[in-house]
């Protein structure tokens, strides 16, 4: 089974907030409080938006559940989804298209071993809901009628890790266009060889309210706000592209003149980088990645294999292996729902539980997988809070959040002079995973030669083959430059997409394979 990752983008340093600090070998970290008083707000206005149009309350869904459960079950839950979303997109110094869209809808899941039933509906009404719970009951065996108490209401703990603002209407529609027209300005008066622009701008509103077979209630609300920009330059015939841009869990007044220049010095220094591009050298060799988005190889390769599902079944490189070895030491990975307006952060997962800092990787050996409350359960451990879907018209599964290795001691420059010859690869497209073997594909977007210690020259067409647990092993030096992403990473498993965060130091692997066109 392979996993494709591939929405490039370039790496920022992430600000120090008072929840966790990135830096050398060891993250300082303050866990934020879990609470029950912000999920009750939040309940509040998922109520508003989801039960109370359509003559709905808690009764319903305590009713909805018990038509399950009366069958034999080892878990149900509702999934209730509002979201609103908004696009707008720039190209020819002009905005072609905007869009705007409202979607909403209830899935219901059945769950005994390893089966699962569900059913989903964009009518939210009494019969839909129990029409759905009456479809997935048919998952427990005939025969097994039984009176079931009704538990007890239970409020889901959570964190308060972004605002519940709506970041559509942190913008006027005017303010938005004339943000992206600052875009295009900025690109074109960056370099004469710049001869296209396009940029886009995606706001989203969603609100999501969970209940459970336990009588667990949760509720999430979640702003995602990003800003994209993709330059084409030109010069003497040939054409070359760069893209930058980021985002996070915010309103759109974070993208200040500053942050949007930033962005835009990014592209355009991408595009004219490659510009001056040769052709990549091919075959074994030394390879420095650098800091954050070339993370998305660590998730890719690595972070898949982590997953509880691919590990209950056997199929992934790293299962059986907790307590072993599995990469040099001073390696440490974590996947880390709990950052601060982080683009792959959650308040709570969606099955209700708080997200949480999962140490899958530490110091080179392999502590624990990433689980959702059925692979949790089916592996006699508890959830990670790693429960995710792309909508209430998917089923949950593990699925990272924002995943990223901790820094080391070595100074980034001191890594980049240590290579006698390889390649120094500092942006990634895109790239795929077999989960099995874990041999992963990558495509470097901006790469350097270099020869005893000096960057040569940029070079073009550089592929990045190698084994994630290998890899892994092979890494002899680590930065002390931890970045993660800009805030753009999209991951898709099974047709699902979800948006997370990746990052990593500057990082010397020996022995990879370079495919190039030289």
């Amino acid at each position: 089974m392979t996993r494709r990752f591939s929405i490039s983008c370039v790496a920022l340093a992430v600000r120090t907030n008072n929840r966790v600090r990135l830096g050398l070998g060891v993250a300082a970290y303050n866990a934020p409080m879990i609470s029950r008083e912000p999920t009750l707000e939040r309940l509040a206005t998922a109520q508003s938006l989801l039960l109370a149009p359509f003559g709905l309350n808690e009764s319903h869904l305590t009713r909805a559940l018990a038509q399950i459960t009366a069958h034999r079950v080892d878990d149900a839950d509702l999934y209730f989804q509002y979201t609103r979303s908004e696009g707008w997109s720039l190209e020819e110094g002009i905005v072609k298209t905007g869009s705007f869209s409202i979607d909403q809808g209830v899935g219901v899941r059945a769950v005994a071993g390893e089966k699962t039933a569900f059913a989903y509906s964009d009518d939210i009404s009494e019969a839909s809901l129990m029409d759905a719970a009456q479809t997935v009951r048919s998952i427990a065996a005939a025969g097994q009628n039984r009176r079931v108490k009704t538990p007890a209401r239970k409020v889901a703990g959570s964190h308060s890790l972004y605002g519940g603002l709506d970041p559509i209407a942190t913008l006027d529609s005017t303010a938005k266009v004339d943000l992206l027209g600052r875009v295009e300005k900025l690109a074109r008066a960056k370099d004469p060889r710049v001869v296209q622009v396009m940029a886009g701008l995606a706001s989203e509103y969603d609100v999501v309210m969970v209940a459970r077979a336990d009588g667990t209630l949760a509720a999430d609300v979640r702003p995602l706000v990003r800003l994209s920009v993709t330059v084409i330059a030109e010069h003497k015939g040939r054409r070359e592209m760069g893209s930058g841009g980021g985002g996070g869990r915010f309103g759109l007044a974070y993208f200040t003149d500053d942050q949007i220049a930033e962005y835009v010095s990014d592209a355009v220094g991408a595009a004219l980088t490659n510009l001056e591009a040769r052709p990549a050298p091919a075959g074994e060799m030394t390879v420095v990645l650098g800091p954050g988005w070339p993370g998305v190889l660590l998730h890719e390769a690595v972070g898949h294999g982590l997953e509880g599902d691919f590990n209950r079944k056997g199929s992934s490189a790293f299962s059986g292996r907790i307590g072993q070895r599995v990469a040099a030491k001073g390696v440490t990975v974590l996947d880390d729902g709990t950052i601060a307006d982080r683009r792959g952060s959650l308040n709570v997962d969606d099955e209700g539980h708080a997200s949480q800092r999962n140490v899958l990787i530490e110091d080179g050996i392999l502590k624990g997988y990433i689980q959702d409350a059925m692979n949790a359960r089916l592996m006699g451990v508890k959830p990670t809070g790693n429960g995710r879907r792309e909508s209430y018209a998917h089923v949950p599964m593990p699925r990272m959040t924002n995943t990223y290795m901790l820094g080391g001691d070595k100074d980034p420059k001191e890594i980049v002079a240590s290579i006698k010859k390889g390649l120094y690869a500092t942006n990634f497209g895109g790239g795929q995973v077999d989960i099995t073997s874990g041999k992963f594909v990558f495509s470097a977007s901006e790469a350097f030669w270099v020869e005893n210690g000096r960057i040569l020259y940029p070079v073009k067409g550089a592929t990045i083959v190698g084994s994630g647990p290998e890899s892994l092993k092979k890494v002899t030096m680590i930065g002390n430059d931890l970045r993660l992403d800009s805030g753009v990473g999209t991951c898709g498993k099974e047709g699902q997409s979800v948006p997370v965060g990746v990052g990593q130091p500057t990082l010397r692997i020996e022995g990879l394979t370079v495919g190039g066109t030289a």
